[in-house]
Parts: structure tokens; C-alpha cells; sequence
């Protein structure tokens, strides 16, 4: 690159580029510090990157663990032999091996459906007054009830006012009254008519009695009971009737989840003198498919945390909290998972098959896993049940621990970020200090060089006149 000479560049009074001069003088007293704060942002820089890599990789690892655990795949799972009758499911933390039952579903659970008469318009007044609506058992024949036998459950009051009088406002206003039953409008070529259904159960039968405003009667042509005439119970109010293992029982509802332990039933439909077996089926290939998925992402991390801890080019070669991720995983395979397992059961990664390379990564011994899955089902799928359902801390729980270490705020890479923010705030700091004492520094020396020029100039023409006068002189 040119550059300007001292003893030739133009200028007023000595001819020096005094810009130039300065910018020169200050670049090159200031160029090392520059050049200290630019190489520590962009290491700080990188270590920051480095550790938001590392917080997501390990996190991302533990919740994706944890959600696969938590979703029920890697447990063994309760089977139905006809689901076309009765469908199975496990409860949270059931531990179901060895699940034998043999189940008939005599009768599914049923509401009361009652429906009132058609009438022309469903906004036209019915009559004022109020209803009490009572739960309770009833005896139904041929559509009409006969018999009724209230409950322990209070019976509820529904006024029905001027502003609700008519179907729509009776079937709003018994909604709004929250009695455990639901009301609706259904209308076809014939009118409308009031429907209203309660919830299954044999006891959850209800009556709807009518309290006439006697200047404005009407409503007891909706009354549900013994006495009503014009009101219709399409549906009877019924308990399921399940025998397990030939033992009849009753439940209120189609959803049961207290009858076999750890499993929920769903009756579809009953089949009296059909027996429906219950089992368990292992999730073999799930845990299989889990291991091999584990190993993959866990090396995937690993390479992330060496290229950060490079003794040579990583950015976090000395960070305490990297190092000690990276350890901590090192020792995952062999950490046990599970405790109290009998002598020759299977406890670790390990021992089912997952391998540490000399290089730190993992890889499945398909092999042995296979094997390990066939003589230990219930020992692997331990290891990756929720902590809180195993017999130790499971694999989900382990690596949340690392985890939790690792992004810890005090010692961990949280508090690792802290610390690079920090420094990034200092090194911002300094270079604003820097920056603010080179423009101090350009403003002094362009003064003290803006008054030598002055003075050359004053000597320049002090020396120019001198000159004349001499020639003068030596012209006389």
C-alpha cells in the first residue's frame, strides 16, 4: 500500500499530513489492546455459542427420553382377545407382567333418556312455575316409568320463568341448574320435544316433577315419574354387569378402572356367554428399537461435547461443567438402573448389549440384545420405567439427573454462562474504554501537532522575509 512521506506531504505551515500522522501514531499505540479485546470477544463469543449447544443437546436428550418413557410404548401393555367387545388399557405406573383374567360383559352401563310429547313451537310459553329434579332408581315397563326410589342426593330446584318458559328455555335453564343431567331440543316433522338424559348408573335415574304457577300452568306436561302421561323413557337407567374370572359385578359406568389392578376396561358392547381374555403383551420391539434410538442421539451429543472440550480448538477445553458432562455420560452404561434384581439379571446399558468404543461412542451389540430381551424381558423394560415406578432410578431418571447437573446455574453450564456473559460484558466494556481513550488521544495530538505547524509556518515566513531582505540588501 502507498504511503505519505513526512518530508513531502503537502499541507500548510510544515508540510506534514497532520491526519495522517496522527491516525498512524494512534494505531500503532493502541493496536495491541485492539487487538487483545477482538481476540477475547470472539473466544468468549464461542464459548457462549459452545455452551447453549451443550444445554440444548443434553436437555432435548432427557425430555425426548422422558417422553418416550412417559407414553406408555416401552411397557408391557394389557391385551384384549376381542376388542370388539371389551378394550383394555394400562393405568399410570401398572406393572402388568404375568396378567391373566378372563372377563364376559353381561350388560353395559345405560342412562334414562325420557322425551316429552312433540309440540308446534319449541320458543312457545309451556307454563311458569319451577321443577324439582330427584335421582334416584326406577322400575320402567313398556317405555313408562312405574316405579321410583329417590336417593341420597338432594333433590334441585329450576325455576322456569317468563324469560325461559318455552322448550328451548326449559332445556337452558336445566343445564344451567348443573343437577347431572343434560337437556335437548330434538325436532323432526312432528315438533319439538324435550330430551333429557342423565348419567349411566342403575341409581342415576331421575324424575322431573312440575310446580305450576296457577295462573300460568302447563309444566307438568313435561313431568318425568310414575304419574307422567305424556312423557316417554326411550332409554332405562342401568348398571354394567362384568364377570371377571366368573365372579358377576356391577359398575356404574363403561369405563372401569377398578376392577383388575393397573388396567382400565372399556365395555364396547355385551356378549353374554362370549369370555374375553386378558393378557399382556411385552413391548420387545419397542425396547429394542428404544436402545438403538439411545445410542444414535447419544452419539450425536458426544460429538458435540468433544468438538467443545478439544484440548486444542475447543471452546470450552477448560470448562469444568463441559469435562464434567462429558464423564458423566462416559459412566452412563454402566451405571445401574434398576435394584434388587435377582443374581445374573441384567442392571446395566452394558450388560444388555451397549458397547463404549475407544473412542468414547456407544454402539448395540444386537446380539446380545436380542438375547437379553428373551431371558429378561422385565429386567430391560426396568431399566427404562419411569424412576418413580422402578425398582431404581431407570434410565429416564438417570439422565434427567445429568441433566439437571449439567445446566445447574451454580456449578453447572448455567452458571458456565453466567460466567462468559459476564466476561463478554467486561471485554464490551474495556473496548468502549479503549475506544473513548484513542479519540482522547487523536484529539491531544492533533492539537499539540496543529501548534508545532503553526509555529513552522511562523518560522517559514519570519525566514521568508529575512530572505528578501537579504536580497535587497545585496542590491545596494
Amino acid at each position: 500500500m502507498p504511503t505519505t512521506s513526512i518530508s513531502t506531504a503537502l499541507g500548510a505551515g510544515s508540510g506534514v499530513d497532520i491526519n495522517a500522522l496522527v491516525s498512524s501514531l494512534i494505531t500503532a499505540q493502541f493496536a495491541n489492546q485492539t487487538r487483545q479485546l477482538t481476540t477475547q470477544s470472539a473466544t468468549i463469543t464461542k464459548q457462549i455459542s459452545g455452551v447453549s449447544t451443550l444445554k440444548s443437546g443434553i436437555t432435548s436428550f432427557s425430555s425426548a427420553l422422558t417422553s418416550l418413557v412417559k407414553g406408555g410404548s416401552l411397557a408391557t401393555a394389557p391385551t384384549s382377545s376381542n376388542s370388539t367387545i371389551l378394550n383394555v388399557s394400562a393405568l399410570s405406573g401398572a406393572k402388568l407382567a404375568g396378567l391373566s383374567a378372563s372377563v364376559e360383559v353381561r350388560q353395559l352401563a345405560a342412562a334414562q333418556v325420557a322425551t316429552s310429547a312433540p309440540r308446534a313451537d319449541p320458543n312457545a310459553s309451556v307454563g311458569l312455575g319451577s321443577f324439582t329434579l330427584t335421582l334416584g332408581t326406577a322400575t320402567v315397563t313398556n317405555g313408562a316409568m312405574t316405579g321410583f326410589t329417590a336417593g341420597s342426593t338432594a333433590p334441585v330446584a329450576i325455576p322456569i320463568t317468563s324469560g325461559n318458559s318455552g322448550l328451548s328455555g326449559i332445556a337452558r335453564a336445566i343445564n344451567a341448574a348443573g343437577a347431572g343431567v343434560t337437556a335437548t331440543v330434538l325436532t323432526d316433522s312432528a315438533g319439538s320435544r324435550l330430551s333429557i338424559k342423565g348419567a349411566t348408573g342403575e341409581a342415576q335415574a331421575f324424575t322431573l316433577t312440575a310446580n305450576e304457577d296457577p295462573n300460568s300452568p302447563g309444566l307438568a306436561a313435561l313431568n318425568v315419574g310414575p304419574n307422567a302421561t305424556t312423557t316417554t323413557i326411550g332409554s332405562v337407567a342401568k348398571d354394567a354387569i362384568i364377570a371377571v374370572d366368573g365372579t358377576a359385578l356391577k359398575r356404574s359406568t363403561n369405563s372401569i378402572s377398578d376392577l383388575i389392578t393397573g388396567v382400565k376396561l372399556d365395555l364396547v358392547s355385551a356378549s353374554v356367554g362370549t369370555t374375553v381374555t386378558i393378557g399382556t403383551s411385552a413391548p420387545t420391539s419397542a425396547l429394542s428399537q428404544a436402545v438403538t434410538n439411545f445410542v444414535e442421539t447419544f452419539n450425536q451429543l458426544n460429538t458435540s461435547i468433544k468438538e467443545q472440550t478439544d484440548p486444542v480448538s475447543g471452546a470450552l477445553r477448560s470448562d469444568a461443567a463441559a469435562t464434567g458432562l462429558q464423564r458423566q455420560l462416559r459412566q452412563l452404561t454402566l451405571t445401574p438402573l434398576t435394584t434388587g434384581a435377582p443374581a445374573g439379571t441384567p442392571t446395566t446399558l452394558a450388560e444388555i448389549g451397549v458397547k463404549t468404543n475407544r473412542d468414547g461412542t456407544l454402539s448395540v451389540d444386537a446380539t446380545l440384545l436380542s438375547s437379553m430381551l428373551t431371558k429378561y424381558p422385565q429386567a430391560v423394560e426396568a431399566m427404562f420405567a419411569d424412576g418413580k415406578g422402578a425398582s431404581g432410578n431407570g434410565l429416564s431418571s438417570a439422565l434427567t439427573t445429568i441433566s439437571d447437573a449439567a445446566v445447574d446455574t451454580t456449578t453447572g453450564l448455567g452458571a458456565s454462562a453466567t460466567r462468559y456473559t459476564k466476561a463478554q460484558g467486561d471485554v464490551a466494556t474495556s473496548q468502549s474504554n479503549l475506544t473513548d481513550a484513542e479519540t482522547a488521544a487523536t484529539t491531544r495530538m492533533t492539537a499539540q501537532f496543529a501548534a508545532m505547524d503553526a509555529r513552522v509556518a511562523a518560522y517559514k515566513s519570519t525566514q521568508a522575509f529575512l530572505t528578501q531582505q537579504v536580497a535587497a540588501w545585496n542590491t545596494k
